[in-house]
């Protein structure tokens, strides 16, 4: 395969390495919650695993040698990408993003005078971080969204919510796992020189984040490897600046995380650097996984890919906002920005009735489902920005969940709240196996509604 390949050659790439899509008769359009493997990728791996001998990398036999082999290989690849300079990055191998999130969370200094800020738009595994602060007794401050799910000004508000000679923890998404907004990551170097630490999560962006660490030197970054090239699942990382780790004081111990533990002595030292992070035994069968899939999408042209995301994201958009029912209604409701002005390929919209309101989404997603198109319905773990998107000022949702309390569901909150509320949305994601057939598909899906 050759080193770079033109837009063109991404049609090429579908017939090779992600043929069983059309095999099958699926148009896949979930890479927001999932990166499809390519065939090579699966086939090297299972070579991999035919030929090699690996052990617990915690031994000194020659399998356990080969195992942190492929562990330390794959560190090194996963801070290339991320263009993270190895003396000043580690990288701690987690089960996900969340667990990767939950780490610094659990472990971090939060108190009276040491808070924490969050954008309105993140992945509850970022908003969870809030109930550490809360028991800690911190502040907890919130940059808001504007109408088309950007951060509101948010260099001012991170200015005035930032306490002078305090410190704290900053987290914002690189990109909306909602809307596809592309948050600025200079808001990391604003945050540093305000006092804050700061973490982002770089699970949303995929393959386009086009993220560089040297540039934006965040103290933490989080993010899943089968969001990038869908092989190995259940393997994250917590990519952390070698000093901020260091301040981390972690609330308990496990086995492979310390250099010693006395029972009698009622004393334990944690290893220092990732060890102390890496609970128990990591997944080193599937760091080989993580090789192949790095050395897979190092052959791809970054620009041309980026390029590529972004027509058929534009494809997309224009022609859902074209899409009308007979009266010459709008059949579709975009939210988040509606062209390609700093966002990335994740859009998330509704079917509207004639009259304005919105028709379920689980309708539309099971009859994208029964047409073989892999979409996502919901409010995709980001409560934020959904409670912008629908409005829902406008309704007493809190007295509604409420009443429902342990009996919640979607459309059990649909109800309670009517008609004229929206509640959930679909999201189509674009990925590089993506071709232009595959939105047409997804198009005609969308246009049967108007009949629905």
């Amino acid at each position: 395969m050759p080193d770079t390949m033109t837009i063109d050659s991404f049609d090429d790439l579908r017939q090779r390495e992600f043929s069983r899509l059309d095999e099958q008769g699926i148009a896949y359009l979930d890479y927001a919650a999932a990166g499809l493997y390519s065939a090579s990728q699966a086939r090297a791996y299972s070579e991999r695993l035919c030929a090699g001998i690996y052990g617990n990398p915690h031994s000194e036999h020659l399998p356990s040698r080969a195992s942190e082999r492929d562990l330390e290989a794959a560190r090194r690849a996963t801070l290339a990408f991320f263009d993270a300079d190895p003396d000043v990055y580690d990288v701690c191998f987690t089960a996900n993003t969340s667990a990767a999130i939950k780490l610094v969370a659990e472990s971090y200094a939060f108190g009276p005078r040491r808070g924490l800020l969050l954008s309105a738009d993140n992945h509850n595994s970022v908003n969870g971080m809030r109930e550490y602060a809360n028991r800690a007794g911190a502040p907890v401050g919130v940059l808001q969204l504007d109408s088309a799910l950007r951060l509101e000004e948010p260099a001012r508000h991170l200015r005035e919510l930032a306490k002078p000679d305090r410190g704290g923890l900053f987290a914002f998404p690189v990109q909306s796992n909602f809307s596809g907004v592309r948050h600025p990551l200079e808001l990391v170097v604003e945050a540093k020189r305000l006092g804050l630490d700061v973490l982002i999560d770089a699970a949303g962006c995929c393959l386009s984040g086009d993220i560089s660490l040297r540039r934006y030197p965040a103290d933490f970054l989080a993010f899943s490897y089968y969001k990038l090239f869908g092989l190995p699942t259940g393997v994250g990382a917590l990519i952390a600046r070698r000093d901020a780790l260091e301040r981390l004081n972690r609330p308990w111990f496990a086995g492979g995380t310390v250099d010693f533990v006395s029972i009698a002595h009622d004393r334990h030292q944690l290893t220092r650097g990732h060890a102390g992070f890496e609970d128990g035994t990591p997944n080193f069968l599937s760091a080989a996984a993580i090789l192949d899939g790095f050395d897979f999408i190092s052959r791809h042209s970054t620009e041309s890919l980026r390029e590529r995301l972004r027509s058929l994201t534009s494809l997309f958009i224009s022609e859902a906002q074209a899409l009308a029912h007979p009266d010459g209604s709008p059949l579709v409701r975009l939210y988040g920005p509606a062209n390609m002005d700093r966002r990335g390929g994740t859009v998330a919209f509704n079917i509207l009735r004639p009259n304005g309101e919105t028709l379920p989404y689980w309708q539309v997603e099971h009859a994208a489902r029964d047409a073989g198109i892999a979409i996502r319905g919901g409010c995709f773990c980001n409560p934020g920005a959904a409670e912008r998107a629908f409005d829902f000022e406008r309704h007493d949702v809190a007295g509604c969940l409420d009443a429902l309390g342990a009996g919640f569901t979607i459309p059990k909150l649909q109800q309670a709240l009517g008609n004229t509320a929206t509640v959930g949305a679909l999201r189509l994601s674009i990925g590089a196996p993506t071709i232009k057939d595959d939105i047409e598909r997804a198009i005609v899906v969308l246009a049967s509604m108007a009949a629905a």
